[in-house]
C-alpha cells in the first residue's frame, strides 16, 4: 500500500508559536515561586498589541508585562508594544473539584498519546523532519544576517506498507530583510538548512528538484504584523503532525491539573514505552477524563495490527506498571518543576529530555 504523509512546523517568530511561548513563560515564572499554581494565563498578539488574559491562583509576584516584553525582543521585535492585562483567580469551584489530598483533574477531557517504530525518536517522521527544519533554520538566522524569527516548514513522505521510502516534497517559508534578494535566500537556506537535515535520511529518495523555498518570493511582512497569533492553534504541530488522533485541547499555558496536557503527555509515556519494548510497530493510548476525579473515566489501546504479542498481554503491561492517577501522573512525571516554555516550540513529544519521552528500564 502506498500513502503519503504531510506535517509541518512553525517557528517561535509565528505569532502563535509566540503566543504559546509567552503563555509557557508565565507558567514557569509561576512554578519557580509555587509549585501549586494553578495556572491558564494566555494571550494574543497582533500588530503591536499584546493582550494577557486568563485564570491565575497562585502565591507567585509575577510581572507579566516584564516577562512578554523581553521574549518580544529575544524573537527580535523592534516596536515597543501596547500591553493589554484582564487576569482573574481561578473559579472556586473548580478549585475546591481540583486540589483535595490528591490532585484531580482541573476539567473533562480527551486525550491521545501516540508512537511509531520509524523513527528513533518514535515519532512520525514527516512531523520530526518539519521540525528538524525550524531548529536548524533558528541555528542558522541567529547567525546570519537579514533573516527573521517567523518561520514555516512542511515536509511530505511517501510511504510503501508503512514504511517510508521518499522525501516526496520540502515547503519552507522563511521572513527576510527588504534587501535580500530571492536567489540568494534560496541558496542560503537550500545550503544551510535543508541539504543538512535531508543527509540525516540518506535512506531515503530525495530529488532537490521538490523542495520549495519561499514560493510567495517576500516574505518581508512577519510576525504580528502580518498575521494575528494566539495561544493554542498548532495543536497538530505540537503533537504528531496530523497522524494519531488529538484530543482538542491545546498544552501551553496550562499547569499539570490540566489533563489535556498531563493527561496527553502521559498517554504519550505509555504508548511509546509499548513501542520501545517491541511490543508493537505502532501504538495508540486514549484517555478521558472527569473534572474533580483522580482517575481516567475511560482507557482505550489500539495497536492497529502491528502488535508482535497478544493485545492482552499489552494490557497487563499497562496495568502493572502504569498508575493513571492523576496524582500519580503528576508527581511520576515531576510535572510541577518550570519546564514548560522549552515545550512550547518544535514538539511536545520525541524530544528526550523531557520525562514524559523517558523509557522504562
Amino acid at each position: 500500500m502506498i500513502k503519503v504523509l504531510t506535517s509541518e512546523s512553525v517557528n517561535i517568530g509565528h505569532p502563535d508559536k509566540t503566543c504559546d511561548y509567552i503563555a509557557d513563560s508565565f507558567l514557569d515564572e509561576a512554578l519557580k515561586q509555587d509549585k501549586n499554581s494553578q495556572m491558564a494565563v494566555e494571550c494574543a498578539i497582533k500588530n503591536d498589541k499584546l493582550f494577557i488574559y486568563g485564570e491565575a491562583s497562585t502565591k507567585a509576584k509575577i510581572d507579566y508585562e516584564e516577562i512578554a516584553r523581553k521574549i518580544l525582543k529575544e524573537i527580535g521585535y523592534t516596536c515597543d508594544f501596547t500591553i493589554i492585562k484582564e487576569i482573574s483567580e481561578q473559579s472556586v469551584d473548580i478549585n475546591k473539584a481540583v486540589v483535595k489530598n490528591n490532585l484531580c483533574a482541573n476539567d473533562q477531557g480527551i486525550v491521545y498519546g501516540y508512537a511509531t517504530n520509524e523513527t528513533k525518536e518514535f515519532m512520525p517522521l514527516p512531523i520530526i523532519f518539519a521540525h528538524k527544519l525550524m531548529r536548524k533554520y533558528e541555528e542558522f538566522r541567529k547567525n546570519s544576517y537579514g533573516f527573521f524569527a517567523d518561520a514555516k516548514s512542511q515536509v511530505s513522505i511517501l510511504y510503501e506498507d508503512d514504511e517510508p521510502k521518499e522525501i516526496l516534497s520540502i515547503v519552507i517559508s522563511v521572513s527576510h530583510r527588504e534587501e535580500l534578494n530571492l536567489e540568494d535566500i534560496r541558496k542560503l537556506i537550500l545550503d544551510n538548512v535543508v541539504l543538512p537535515i535531508s543527509l540525516e535520511y540518506k535512506e531515503l529518495k530525495f530529488d532537490v528538484s521538490n523542495v520549495l523555498i519561499n514560493p510567495s518570493e517576500k516574505f518581508t511582512i512577519w510576525g504580528s504584523f502580518s498575521d494575528s497569533g494566539c495561544v493554542g492553534r498548532k495543536i497538530i504541530v505540537d503533537t504528531y503532525g496530523g497522524v494519531g488522533r488529538v484530543g482538542g485541547g491545546c498544552f501551553s499555558s496550562k499547569n499539570a491539573t490540566k489533563v489535556d496536557r498531563s493527561g496527553a503527555y502521559y498517554a504519550r509515556y505509555i504508548a511509546k514505552n509499548i513501542v520501545a519494548k517491541g511490543y508493537a510497530k505502532r501504538c495508540e493510548i486514549g484517555l478521558s477524563f472527569a473534572i474533580g476525579k483522580e482517575e481516567p473515566t475511560s482507557v482505550s489501546l489500539e495497536c492497529f495490527g502491528t502488535n508482535n504479542v497478544p493485545l492482552v498481554e499489552i494490557e497487563n503491561f499497562v496495568k502493572s506498571t502504569f498508575s493513571l492517577k492523576l496524582n500519580d501522573i503528576i508527581y511520576g512525571l515531576d510535572l510541577l518543576k518550570p519546564i514548560y516554555k522549552d515545550t512550547a516550540c518544535y514538539g511536545h513529544f520525541g524530544r528526550e529530555e523531557f520525562s514524559w519521552e523517558q523509557i522504562i528500564k
